[in-house]
């Protein structure tokens, strides 16, 4: 039996059947998705909004930050929150499921406009560096007290390195936002890879990325500076069947993934983050308490400016875990589950 603290997943944009981008989640839906997040072990989260409109982002935002004041958990869980866009690179394969028609140029401003609302702040921001005006985006967030990560780029070595000067220090969900043709060795993975200034985190659902070629990734990043990262959407902890994302509908199925539905496009993930340190373990990548770590005191690294900067300080917490990596209790301020005799859909 293994005691650690609370799993950090940097990236969740729904789970258990709750849609954290819908624009009308509540308190009691939000508490669904902590309450079966916490059966995984994580005890901190940054619930995650995707690229909209500014209308939409704001929305999304106002709803989000109700629903987590009004809730049991998540005052305790959600210190704050992730916007992964818009200022991604809206080319194909580079958008992924983000609508490209509001991708927008950097601006700073949205993102103050959009936490001015808000209870709690915008931590984490992701974006594209070769965009117009990305090396301004990233000092003037990281002077507001951000962490700002790259993703859904075609940024080359030159732009991830002028990008890591500003002030980026992590790859977001790395191998993947890309399309399936690219350079073989002159491409943003490969770039980012090369950036020693910068952590990576990464899904291994061995859907996203092949467990074997996330080998290779974690070996070239170095296990010290890997992240593990859901990037959870609604099917996460819920039946196969057809759930709305974000304004789309997509599909959990029956192999794991989530796809927009009627495509073949991948959508987020269904991917718990216990499984997957259970995943990385089992590949033969990590020992247990190396996948563990990749799963709680390197996503807290990486996030620590920005709690700080903000004078956020978490609440304590404890994983038990059994033999096997499954979480048997999980405690977060006084809030604790015993989870036993439970069985979860991961």
């Amino acid at each position: 039996m293994l005691i650690s603290t609370g799993l950090v997943d940097l990236q969740v944009n729904g789970f258990a059947g709750v849609d954290f981008n819908s624009g009308t989640i509540t308190a009691a839906e939000l508490d669904q998705a902590l309450e079966a997040m916490l059966a995984t072990g994580v005890t901190t989260c940054l619930p995650t909004i995707i690229t909209a409109h500014p209308d939409e982002l704001e929305a999304r935002f106002r709803a989000l930050d109700a629903a987590v004041s009004a809730s049991r958990l998540g005052p305790a869980m959600c210190p704050g929150y992730h916007l992964e866009g818009p200022f991604l690179n809206p080319a194909a394969g580079y958008a992924g499921c983000h609508p490209p028609d509001a991708m927008t140029a950097a601006d700073s401003g949205l993102v103050e406009r959009l936490e001015k609302a808000l209870e709690r702040p915008i931590l984490m921001v992701t974006v594209a560096p070769e965009i117009a005006g990305a090396t301004a985006l990233i000092e003037a967030m990281i002077r507001q007290g951000r962490i700002v990560a790259l993703g859904h780029t075609a940024a080359d070595f030159d732009q991830v390195a002028a990008a890591a000067e500003a002030g980026a220090t992590l790859s977001t969900h790395l191998g993947n936002g890309m399309p399936q043709t690219a350079h073989k060795l002159a491409n943003p993975i490969f770039a980012q890879l090369a950036e020693d200034r910068m952590w990576a985190s990464f899904i291994a659902d061995g859907i996203h990325i092949h467990p074997k070629a996330l080998q290779s990734l974690i070996r070239a990043k170095g296990l010290t500076r890997s992240i593990l990262v859901t990037d959870a959407v609604v099917g996460a902890a819920a039946r196969p069947g057809r759930y709305d994302f974000a304004g789309m509908s997509v599909e959990r199925l029956a192999d794991g993934s989530v796809r927009q539905t009627g495509t073949a496009l991948l959508a987020g993930s269904a991917l718990c983050l216990d499984a997957a340190i259970r995943n990385v373990v089992a590949w033969g990548l990590a020992t247990p308490d190396e996948a563990i770590a990749m799963g709680s005191r390197h996503p807290l690294a990486v996030l620590a400016p920005a709690l700080a900067a903000h004078g956020i300080a978490l609440a304590d917490s404890e994983v038990e875990w059994s033999d096997d990596l499954r979480v048997r209790r999980a405690r977060v301020d006084r809030i604790e589950r015993r989870f036993g005799t439970i069985e979860t859909v991961h």
